[in-house]
């Protein structure tokens, strides 16, 4: 029954967020419905509604029509080369940044100065009164843009927590509060996830490439988070180990919208708005505590483990995934209180069975892990084989994230 509610809650929210911008012809549907119950008996009531059920078909016909051309009026294409990461250098104000490209899965804009900044734990937050709005070049082409997007994948528009503000380090006094917004997951789909889509229009040849168009600031670089106008919603990903120290990962499903088939984190998604509330009912203050407390949600979502199940939770890393509209990542490692075998014999709740396929536990040894690296080994030959192979871009950022903490730790 969970599987059938939430394939009926997906198609509901994407038929009324299509709804909610093509009202007019709802309304001319509404009027050859209301021609038609509305006939009366007498003679003069059949000539009034059968003219009345006439003139709503004839508007009705001619909005299908309109609704159709508009919608045929777009063509898409999918960008299937690497980003152009030569062509939009790092924000000049991110320091030690870099572009880690890894082949069929992303790209991602990485920096080990904020990585250590962030575990300090010292970036306070403030949300804003005012819900996130597309920009009306966003809003125009969001009809035309979800379909696409919507098509063989179940989609909710559930709500999520955008980021306006970067975790840069801060010299002496604490660093201003980062700014969040509320949003809701089709504002992403319909902002952030044009990263890999170009859009032409076909009467005129003109093209919209999100890359250019949203990315790129004023001096060439890729923007910073806090001139963007995108939803840039707040992904969360979370490493767990076992206390026989065993990698728990999920194996995505073929419905997972993003990393498909591939191993993920041990617990990763969105921020929601219930993370920046402390479960008293009171505000979170610290960044730290609210992207941890999101990634301990989406552990016990996706593993079927408890709360009492988890020891803790350290927040070691940041990203932005280019593809995804240069989006803001937050990683972390989990300590669990429970072993592999317990771990293994559970399931994740009802609503994410569609789109996880199971768990897979391994041996990985971060301290190594973080030696190599440190001593400049790639990713690819420092993790193994096959999380290198079959893991998807939040689990080998995470890995990498907290391998370097545990060295420093050490």
């Amino acid at each position: 029954m969970g599987k059938l509610t939430r394939r009926a809650r997906a198609k509901a929210d994407y038929l009324g967020f299509i709804g909610a911008r093509e009202w007019p012809l709802a309304a001319s549907g509404l009027g050859v419905v209301l021609g038609v119950v509305t006939i009366l008996p007498s003679a003069v009531g059949v000539v009034l509604s059968v003219v009345a059920l006439a003139l709503g078909v004839a508007t009705f016909t001619r909005d299908v029509r309109l609704l159709r051309r508009r919608w045929a009026g777009f063509e898409f294409t999918t960008i299937a080369a690497p980003f152009p990461t030569a062509e939009l250098p790092p924000p000049p104000s991110y320091p030690q940044a870099e572009y880690l490209a890894v082949p069929a899965r992303g790209t991602a804009l990485v920096s080990a100065a904020i990585d250590r900044d962030l575990w300090t734990g010292r970036h306070t937050i403030a949300v804003a009164e005012e819900p996130y709005r597309l920009p009306p070049v966003l809003k125009a082409t969001a009809p035309h843009v979800l379909p696409l997007r919507a098509r063989g994948r179940l989609l909710f528009n559930g709500p999520i927590v955008g980021m306006r503000g970067d975790p840069l380090p801060a010299t002496g006094a604490r660093p201003a509060p980062i700014r969040l917004h509320r949003a809701r997951f089709f504002d992403a789909v319909c902002s952030n996830e044009l990263g890999t889509l170009r859009i032409t229009r076909a009467g005129t040849g003109e093209e919209y490439d999100l890359r250019k168009a949203e990315l790129t600031g004023t001096d060439g670089a890729l923007r910073e988070l806090s001139s963007s106008t995108l939803a840039d919603f707040v992904g969360v990903s979370t490493v767990a180990f076992t206390t026989d120290g065993k990698l728990v990962t999920v194996r995505q499903s073929s419905l997972n919208a993003v990393s498909g088939l591939l191993l993920a984190p041990s617990g990763s998604g969105s921020l929601e708005p219930r993370d920046l509330r402390t479960p008293d009912g009171g505000t979170r203050r610290y960044l730290h505590t609210a992207v941890c407390a999101g990634m301990e949600r989406e552990l016990c979502e996706e593993s079927g483990l408890r709360p009492p199940d988890v020891r803790g939770t350290k927040l070691t890393g940041f990203a932005r995934w280019l593809e995804r509209g240069a989006k803001p990542e937050f990683f972390g490692v989990t300590e669990l209180a429970v072993g592999s075998a317990e771990v293994a014999a559970r399931r994740p709740v009802s609503g994410e069975r569609l789109y996880s396929a199971g768990l897979t536990l391994f041996d990985v040894d971060l301290a190594a892990v973080g030696a190599a690296l440190a001593a400049g080994v790639p990713l690819s030959e420092a993790l193994p084989a096959r999380l290198w192979e079959d893991g998807s871009l939040p689990l080998l950022l995470a890995l990498r994230a907290a391998a370097a903490w545990r060295v420093a730790e050490i």
